[in-house]
């Protein structure tokens, strides 16, 4: 399925190296301010064109908005977003079509879909696909700002075996690392995180990144017992992500090294309300909100595309063969990723807030 969502329906569209990528976004409310400019905002995010292994396609994200928006406000209607293609280079996959590259998805899209699958740039299994992600992030995200006073950002707290040296840092120190080279608080962890990928590059290699989601305060209540709980469906939402490869929520698995009596938030009174004295669960507890912010952190596999000789089957032939990648790879995808995951995170937020009688259908100011 190309969808998520029950009353905030996101789906997308389109391939790497098709016309276009898109999205339609059923369940918006009218009433809220949605401008071109903070789509363009947002979307600019992903490019890193300052870096040039991080993105050597360089896309300017041109996009449309099709419908759903009059007069720079919601009408109550999809929206539609339309994202053109206009860099790709499709030369080089037609030499290895038929020869899987180790580590990517066209293995599994061949054993599903035969000769049919669209295997330009990994097709729709290219992380190209989740610029539409953000431009429906950035849908969510105006929502949840204007209706619900909630806010969602994320930073990397390690790139290439790069960490950063800071735990005691805020939500606005999240917010403006995204005026650095590289999304990190620490200043030196960019330095060094860049010296990384600029030497990867040159070996013809990749590496992977862990990065973090945060959110403000979250109203509580979101999230259904059992099978629709708001943690379920957030890592449902963020393991979707190409190249996603675990999750954990707050602590994480520092929880299972940790006794009950360490591990257990103390509940305390805070403005005359129940509130954690501590968020190591990272603001969910039954797999709900309970008024705390949400926080956790994903790690994001190595780019499959190097150019170091990698074994592999002549899927024609049924030989096997060893194949050299030529075409052009960032060389870490955790950046761009890691505001995927932002941007999925903002989706299931808007999502379980409808569902909870949180967001209405007409907002008025």
């Amino acid at each position: 399925m190309s969808s998520i969502g029950v009353a905030f329906k996101v789906t997308t569209f389109g391939e790497s190296h098709g016309p276009a990528l898109g999205v339609v976004i059923d369940g918006v409310p009218a009433g809220v301010q949605l401008s071109e400019d903070y789509i363009r905002s947002e979307l600019n995010r992903r490019r890193f064109c300052h870096i040039p292994v991080l993105n050597p396609r360089c896309e300017d994200e041109e996009f449309q908005v099709l419908s759903g928006v009059k007069d720079g406000l919601t009408t109550g209607t999809p929206v539609a977003i339309v994202i053109w293609n206009r860099r790709a280079r499709s030369d080089y996959y037609m030499d290895i079509w038929m020869k899987p590259r180790p580590g990517h998805a066209d293995l599994a899209w061949y054993l599903k879909f035969g000769r049919l699958y669209d295997f330009r740039g990994g097709g729709r299994a290219s992380g190209r696909e989740t610029v539409a992600r953000i431009a429906a992030g950035a849908v969510a995200k105006a929502i949840l700002n204007q209706v619900i006073n909630v806010n969602v950002s994320s930073h990397l707290i390690e790139l290439g075996g790069v960490s950063i040296s800071r735990d005691d840092y805020t939500f606005n120190d999240v917010v403006k690392s995204w005026e650095k080279p590289l999304p990190m608080i620490d200043d030196e962890a960019v330095k060094k995180a860049t010296e990384v990928l600029v030497k990867t590059a040159t070996e013809g290699d990749s590496v992977g990144g862990i990065g973090e989601v945060l959110t403000t305060e979250v109203p509580p209540g979101l999230g259904e017992p059992v099978f629709d709980k708001l943690k379920a469906d957030l890592a449902k939402a963020v393991m979707s992500i190409p190249s996603a490869a675990g999750i954990e929520f707050g602590l994480g698995f520092k929880l299972a090294r940790m006794r009950g009596s360490e591990a257990n938030d103390q509940i305390v009174l805070r403005n005359g309300k129940p509130r954690l004295e501590t968020n190591r669960v990272g603001g969910l507890l039954g797999g709900m909100s309970i008024g705390e912010p949400i926080r956790f952190r994903v790690a994001f596999k190595p780019t499959p595309s190097v150019r170091k000789p990698q074994r592999t089957v002549d899927l024609e032939k049924m030989t096997e063969v060893s194949i050299t990648f030529t075409g052009r790879y960032d060389v870490s995808t955790a950046p761009k990723a890691i505001l995927a995951a932002e941007a999925m995170t903002a989706i299931i937020l808007v999502d379980h807030a409808i569902r909870a009688g949180l967001i209405p259908r007409i907002v008025r100011k």
